[in-house]
């Protein structure tokens, strides 16, 4: 029988014991001392971007429509019996899931019966029903949630900087697809994805608070196949270009004032995800260029070219990141052009060691305060697991982290000439 593996943080004393189940899933188990709540998520290596893989080492890739990972997702809730949702009403949990660029996740949390709605999880996620005609009806109820998604003013500045940053990646797609792609689902294309991204051996079951590992390892081995069939499959490589596809993309919608995007594309081969140390270098960076104690927040602010909306976020995935800086603006063209110039004065300035070490001490405490929520401690070690990091490792990359390895990344980073500015304007 396999043996738990204990990692323990060492700067926080946050505790995650991790398991290779027979069955071929991965389990990690945050314990919390003195929480009533605990939070479950099994997650399956599977989002919007897997439109194209191969199985089993085959020669020829298998394509399907856009969306079809979104429209699983809320699929797979249903049974022949009813759906999962009622029978976790009889728990007590509050569930939920989501799809993403790159994973899909089912989820609940609970305050008691934790072993009772772990065992819902893990049986309805692994026991699939699809028939032409709830297929059929989905087709109208997604359909009008995607209708419903373009009438939204900030999904479509953030999806039209995905259009315009990337070519051919996948990440530029809606994650619910189109109206067109999701009318080519059926069944059997349902039942396929499912087999293929649905093994246990490509998903990951991450809990957080007033659970032992012991209760989910017997959960575990009642619900769990006892044998890893040892297929794989293969994300497929998109050869994505380093210049964005558009250099300015607008739209006009019913909005009060400009929303903009300003992205710079970061180029990853070969599919890989960024290191913890690369990925603590990329936020601190952002937050000394743009964050609320910058030089250059303090000047936007005070001409009135931003409000409190204005943020940062460093987006990555499998084979794709970016720098993203936006928010609300009068002039977001202007603010473009303030963030290249703050760029190039920290490029030919350096940049001074009390901003480093402020920007530091603000992931490392932000990082610190999340380990404080289950929800968020869940989510971490799906992260950390998908993307080849240790458990809670962003910790102390943060707090070791150099004034080198983020002069580094400011170097190799965030250049003009592969950014691309997204802007939705006023209507009319």
């Amino acid at each position: 029988m396999a043996a738990w593996e204990e990692i323990v943080e060492k700067r926080t004393g946050e505790r995650c014991f991790c398991l290779r189940h027979p069955s071929g899933l991965t389990i990690r188990v945050n314990p919390k001392e003195g929480y009533r709540s605990s939070y479950a998520v099994f997650a399956t290596r599977y989002g919007s971007i897997d439109t194209a893989f191969r199985m089993g080492g085959a020669a020829e890739e298998t394509v399907v429509p856009a969306g079809i990972a979104h429209y699983l997702e809320h699929k797979l809730f249903e049974s022949e019996d009813g759906d999962a949702f009622s029978r976790y009403a009889k728990t007590g949990a509050s569930a939920n899931a989501f799809t993403s660029f790159d994973r899909t996740a089912y989820l609940f949390s609970c305050t008691d019966r934790f072993s009772e709605s772990l065992e819902i999880l893990l049986d309805f996620v692994q026991h699939p029903y699809f028939t032409e005609e709830t297929v059929q009806k989905e087709q109208g109820i997604i359909g009008q949630e995607i209708r419903m998604c373009e009438d939204s003013p900030g999904r479509r500045v953030l999806f039209n900087l995905l259009k315009a940053l990337y070519k051919k990646h996948p990440v530029r797609i809606d994650i619910a697809g189109t109206v067109e792609s999701i009318a080519q689902i059926t069944p059997e294309l349902l039942y396929g994805c499912y087999r293929t991204f649905y093994k246990l051996n490509n998903m990951v079951l991450a809990v957080s608070g007033s659970v032992t590992p012991q209760e989910v390892l017997a959960v575990a081995d009642r619900m769990l196949a006892s044998k890893d069939d040892g297929e794989r499959v293969e994300r497929a490589v998109t050869d994505e270009p380093d210049e964005p596809a558009a250099p300015r993309v607008e739209s006009r919608m019913p909005v009060a004032s400009p929303l903009f995007y300003l992205g710079f594309k970061d180029s990853l081969p070969g599919g890989r995800c960024r290191t913890a140390e690369e990925l603590a270098a990329a936020d601190v960076l952002l937050e000394i260029l743009a964050g609320q104690a910058s030089p250059l927040y303090a000047r936007l602010m005070k001409q009135g070219l931003i409000n409190t909306s204005f943020g940062a976020e460093y987006f990555e995935g499998p084979g794709y990141a970016a720098w993203i800086i936006g928010g609300e603006s009068a002039d977001p063209d202007g603010v473009a052009e303030a963030v290249h110039a703050e760029i190039e004065r920290l490029r030919r300035d350096g940049i001074p060691a009390a901003d480093f070490e402020a920007a530091r001490n603000a992931l490392y405490g932000r990082l610190v305060s999340s380990l404080n929520d289950v929800e968020n401690c869940g989510d971490i070690l799906v992260s950390d697991f998908f993307y080849g990091r240790a458990p809670f490792a962003l910790v102390e990359a943060a707090a070791s982290l150099t004034p080198a390895a983020v002069a580094r990344m400011l170097e190799d980073g965030l250049r003009r000439e592969q950014s691309a500015l997204s802007v939705v304007s006023p209507a009319g």
